[in-house]
C-alpha cells in the first residue's frame, strides 16, 4: 500500500458493541467545502448515524459535522443527509442484503485517504442484550487472566 495515506477523523465505537459486523465496505462522501474543513479539524460524530438506500442511491443520515468556525454564512447544516459514492453493482448487492431480516448499514469510521473523505460502512446484524452481556463477561475474564499472568511473572 505505497502511497496510501490514511487519517481517521472519527469512529463509531458503539457500533461494534451494538452490532455483529458481517462485512465492511468503503464509500466516498459528497461534501460541501465547510464540511471538508470541519472534518479535517476532526469535528464530526457518527453516533446514531446509519446509511440507507433510496432510489438506487446510498445516503448517510444523522451524521453530525460541526459548523466550521470561520465559515460565516456559507456554513452547512450539521445534520444534513449526505450522499455516499459506491459502484451501482455494490449498492444493488447491499440493497438485496439489507432486505434480509435484521441487517443494517452502519458507518464505523470516517477517514481521509489520499485527500478524499471516505466512510467505512458495515453490513451488520443487531446484537441481543444477552450477546452484549456475554461479550462483556468474556472481556472481563480475559482481563483477569492477563492480570493473573502479570502477577506471577
Amino acid at each position: 500500500m505505497i502511497g496510501k495515506s490514511e487519517k481517521t477523523v472519527c469512529q463509531n465505537r458503539k457500533a461494534r458493541h451494538d452490532y455483529h459486523v458481517l462485512e465492511t465496505y468503503e464509500a466516498g462522501m459528497v461534501l460541501k467545502g465547510t464540511e471538508v474543513k470541519s472534518l479535517r479539524v476532526g469535528r464530526a460524530n457518527l453516533r446514531d448515524s446509519y446509511a440507507r438506500i433510496q432510489d438506487g442511491e446510498l445516503w448517510l443520515e444523522n451524521m453530525y459535522i460541526s459548523p466550521y468556525e470561520q465559515g460565516n454564512r456559507f456554513n452547512h447544516n450539521p445534520k444534513r443527509v449526505r450522499k455516499l459514492l459506491m459502484h451501482k453493482s455494490e449498492i444493488m448487492r447491499l440493497w438485496g442484503k439489507t432486505r434480509e431480516k435484521g441487517l443494517a448499514l452502519v458507518p464505523l469510521r470516517v477517514y481521509f485517504r489520499d485527500g478524499k473523505a471516505k466512510v467505512e460502512l458495515a453490513l451488520a446484524k443487531g446484537k441481543k442484550i444477552y450477546d452484549k452481556r456475554e461479550e462483556i463477561a468474556r472481556r472481563e475474564a480475559k482481563r483477569e487472566i492477563a492480570r493473573a499472568a502479570r502477577g506471577k511473572a
